[in-house]
């Protein structure tokens, strides 16, 4: 047998709402309150969905895309949900929203190098063609005769309509290839962040 409760406002104790539908709109709680989940159900309010990725080696010259030697940050942290996924520098998607996904990096050299540039690029068609959607640039100067050092970061919104179609790719160029992108495999020389801020 099934039951049906139909009630627009319910209350606690003291006569508080706790859970109130009004127009469409259903409200949890009210000013003050804190709203806790409890241990090992599944929470889908708020983020959702948080990763990063870094390269963990260096590299000289320009990669477009960077396919090489990324890897998931464990160094202290996990993702939070399923994760993206990754295919030689491609990025897909776990499930559609709103994502902002940043990304930098630092370049050192022993010389000059007029700009270094890092691309975020987005495939809406499965990864048969790229835009470029978002720059980051900085330029190298050598004043001292020795290894100068710079960084650049670059970040996007993106709404993901499609997890079939939709993909992400990181470039970079240097002005100079001699520069050489750093990388490690236990800090954060560089990082791409994706993060699920909401429903697209």
């Amino acid at each position: 047998m099934t039951s049906i409760l139909k009630a627009d406002d319910i209350q606690d104790s003291s006569g508080n709402n706790i859970i109130n539908e009004a127009g469409d709109v259903i409200t949890i709680g009210g000013s003050g309150d804190t709203i806790n989940v409890a241990s090992g159900a599944t929470n889908n309010l708020g983020i959702t969905e948080a990763d990063q990725w870094r390269w963990t080696a260096d590299f000289t010259g320009n990669a477009e895309p960077v396919t090489a030697n990324w890897e998931r940050n464990d160094t202290s942290f996990d993702k939070i949900g399923t994760g993206m996924s990754e295919s030689s520098g491609i990025f897909t998607f776990p499930s559609t929203g709103i994502y902002l996904v940043s990304t930098r990096t630092f370049y050192y050299l022993n010389g000059d190098s007029r700009y270094n540039e890092i691309v975020i690029r987005l495939s809406t068609d499965g990864g048969s063609g790229y835009s470029s959607i978002a720059y980051g640039y900085t330029s190298i100067s050598n004043n001292t005769s020795n290894t100068t050092y710079a960084n650049a970061s670059t970040e996007a919104m993106i709404d993901v309509t499609n997890t079939s179609n939709f993909r992400v790719a990181v470039s970079i160029t240097h002005g100079d290839t001699n520069t050489t992108v750093a990388g490690n495999s236990g800090s954060n020389n560089n990082a791409t962040t994706f993060i699920r801020l909401g429903d697209t």
